[in-house]
């Protein structure tokens, strides 16, 4: 891979938190910010302090042990969406949860349209009561989307299918305001990536991950891909707000249901979101989960030769691999360079982590 790529930044923020990373990267979180609206059209600028304002009231309302963090972050950067990026669970993946002699290894993409995701990720080291761990984040986020626990376990959150009352593409619009009307009207449950951050930091293993992760009601549907430090140590987790199916086979997960449920539908890109029909989206869910769970190369080295169609989609921003029991986790930044597919725009970043996380003790090389 070119070393003219940008190196992942890794940053120590166990004494500070996210309001550390937000003070330290306030030009990149800027950045980062202007790449995603610059997806809208321009008018929708104008939208962004409207929609922090929402996305804080709501965020006070709900079972959120960060809001204070949020409103750190916010005083420090100075600049409209920082509320409104911390209530935006809405992001696309896919997930394999998988054994390389008898070690348990995660390995997972995220796909979301914005420009700028794989440019400006960040891994920050963080502390929790149970002991550090490494998350692949950005600047201004106080969640967890996928992260990794050396010697206790590595957890990412895919986005779940969408609940239809409608069956015309044309209306996925209208299900989609009203299942965040759904979400807004909940006060007692607890965001789901903020749920998975809260996991890392008070669970000391596997057990104990699962259980928080199958019990704790949230505020909106999700899927979590967990594994341990042990053989069979590996579930997929599928979460409604109060209910949760696990599956300790076949574990790989996209954005459907597995199997898919009536009324659910697997989440689709953009592009198609006002023209394709249930079958299309439960097939494009389906196609990435099964290419995932069928892929039989190795995770020695520094291989990221999983990433390919159609794991590989246009959305494609992120590509992380992690062995809690070793202590390792790799990730690579995508984004699209004038071509159908992305191609990674940042250098792997390669974490190799001591197993006895008591003892903090870390090397961090780019490659």
């Amino acid at each position: 891979m070119s070393a003219s790529l940008a190196a992942i930044p890794v940053v120590d923020i166990r004494a500070g938190g996210p309001p550390e990373h937000a003070r330290r990267s306030a030009a990149q979180a800027l950045a980062l910010r202007d790449a995603c609206l610059d997806f809208f059209p321009s008018a929708t600028r104008a939208l962004v302090p409207a929609l922090d304002c929402v996305a804080r009231r709501w965020l006070g309302r709900v079972a959120s042990s960060y809001v204070a963090e949020i409103a750190q972050i916010a005083a420090e950067l100075e600049f409209s969406g920082v509320w409104f990026l911390n209530a935006s669970y809405q992001w696309g993946c896919t997930s394999l949860a998988l054994e390389q002699d008898r070690e348990p290894w995660l390995i997972r993409t995220l796909d979301w349209p914005f420009s700028g995701l794989g440019r400006y990720t960040a891994v920050a080291q963080m502390r929790g009561a149970c002991g550090d761990f490494f998350s692949v984040t950005w600047p201004g986020y106080v969640g967890a989307l996928t992260a990794m626990a050396p010697g206790r376990f590595a957890a990412c959150v895919n986005q779940a299918p969408m609940w239809r009352r409608t069956l015309r593409p044309w209306l996925r619009p209208y299900d989609f305001a009203a299942n965040a009307l759904a979400t807004w009207a909940h006060v007692d449950r607890v965001p789901a990536d903020q749920l998975l951050r809260r996991v890392f930091e008070e669970c000391d293993d596997y057990t104990a991950a699962r259980r928080m992760l199958e019990s704790t009601p949230v505020s909106r549907a999700v899927i979590y891909t967990l594994v341990g430090c042990a053989p069979n140590e590996r579930c997929v987790i599928e979460r409604t707000e109060t209910g949760f199916t696990t599956r300790e086979q076949d574990t790989s997960a996209a954005n459907d249901w597995v199997p898919s449920r009536p009324g659910w539908e697997g989440r689709i890109g953009t592009r198609h979101f006002l023209t394709r029909s249930f079958a299309d989206a439960a097939d494009y869910s389906r196609a990435r989960r099964e290419a995932l769970a069928n892929w039989r190369g190795s995770l020695s080295g520094d291989r990221f030769d999983w990433v390919r169609e159609p794991v590989l989609n246009p959305y494609t921003r992120l590509a992380v691999a992690m062995s809690p029991m070793r202590g390792i986790l790799r990730a690579i930044g995508y984004d699209l360079a004038g071509g159908a597919l992305p191609e990674p725009v940042t250098q792997m970043c390669d974490i190799a982590a001591s197993a006895a996380a008591s003892e903090s003790r870390f090397a961090t090389l780019s490659a």
